[in-house]
Order: structure tokens, then C-alpha cells, then sequence
């Protein structure tokens, strides 16, 4: 069976794949066959990272000012509809990082990549009991190597998620500043890509 995908219209942006049954709406492809195993009717690890939306998640460390509830909330709204077809970047780190990573691990099936500037066993025990918690779902973890826990080493390894992605969704605290995040969320504007902003 082969899944066929071309241009929708004049839109070289606005991409309809067609598959006996199903329509599958893909943004930025010009064009592309997918090839699947015709006894299994699964398509393949290499077909699926194709069309694959890759997701880098930044946000505020500091989410005391909302319950477990409203943070599930928000994820369902704005990470939900992505987790059917996307590979998420996480950056290991407290707060937002390890909540939706939890939820993420609990509520979806979606691939997750940790990404530590360091290890995982420098990153705080909140962080790495998430982690913990979550090894079974987790993909990959990678681990940057920064000897120094300073701002260029967590800047290094937001621009490192960025680089290898295809959107950015940032969760910035709603009332106090949030430099990583919105470092982070910026730099992803600089390379041309989209972000969804989601103060909280």
C-alpha cells in the first residue's frame, strides 16, 4: 500500500496525504510517497519520522500558582492535539519541563526526548524523579555534557532542542520574567520556525 502526498490547490505550504480511508494534513512537505508494509498495513519507522511533527516544550520552573488540574488542562489543550503524530523535546529541568513530561508519559502515546545540559543526575530531584517515573515512555535521554550549570550551558541545550525540531510551544510564566523560556522561544523566531506561546 503506498500513501500518496502532493500539493492541496496552488498552497505549496497546504500538503493532503491519501490513504485508502484516511486523510492526513501535513504543513511544509512539498511532496512524498510513503511505502508501507502491505501484510502488516502499519507504516514504518522511517515513514512515521517523516511525517512526524517534532515539538520542543519550554516553560517557567516556578508553577506553584497553579493546581496539578490546570496544568492538565492546558496540556490537553496545547499539547493534545500535536501528541497524536509528534516526537516532544523536553528539557529536563523542574517545573514545566517535568509536568508535561508526567502528563505526556501518562495521557499519550507521543515519542519523548529528555535533554539534559549536563546529566540527569545534576538536574533537580524533581526533575529526575519525573524521569524516573516516566523511563518506560521515554525514547532517548541525552545528556550535553556542560561542566558548568550556568545560563550558557541551559541556553546551549534550548538552542540544541530548537535545532532538531520543528515548533516550539512555550509555557512562560504569565506575571515573572522567564529568560530561558522566552530565550528559548526567541531563538526559535530567529530560525524561522513556529511557536505557540501559552502563559501560565
Amino acid at each position: 500500500m503506498q500513501a500518496q502526498f502532493g500539493f492541496e490547490g496552488d498552497d505549496p505550504q497546504s500538503v493532503i496525504a491519501q490513504v485508502p480511508g484516511q486523510s492526513l494534513q501535513v504543513g511544509g512537505v512539498q511532496a512524498l510517497t510513503i511505502s508501507t508494509d502491505a501484510a502488516a498495513g502499519d507504516m514504518t519507522t522511517y515513514d512515521t519520522e517523516l511525517i512526524m511533527r517534532t515539538v520542543a516544550i519550554t516553560g517557567t520552573r516556578r508553577t506553584g500558582h497553579k493546581t496539578p488540574a490546570e496544568y492538565a488542562d492546558l496540556f490537553e489543550q496545547y499539547l493534545g492535539p500535536f501528541a497524536p503524530a509528534a516526537h516532544f523535546y523536553i528539557g529536563g529541568a523542574a517545573g514545566i519541563d517535568s509536568l508535561a513530561l508526567l502528563w505526556l508519559a501518562d495521557r499519550t502515546a507521543a515519542a519523548i526526548t529528555i535533554v539534559a545540559p549536563g546529566t540527569m543526575g545534576r538536574q533537580p530531584a524533581e526533575a529526575q524523579e519525573a524521569v524516573a517515573r516516566s523511563r518506560g515512555r521515554i525514547k532517548e535521554v541525552v545528556e550535553l555534557g556542560a561542566a558548568e550549570l550556568q545560563a550558557p550551558a541551559y541556553h546551549a541545550r534550548n538552542r540544541w532542542m530548537v535545532d532538531r525540531t520543528s515548533m516550539t510551544i512555550g509555557f512562560p510564566h504569565a506575571t515573572e520574567p522567564s529568560t530561558g523560556t522566552w530565550q528559548t522561544i526567541d531563538y526559535t523566531a530567529e530560525q524561522g520556525k513556529p511557536r505557540l506561546i501559552v502563559p501560565v
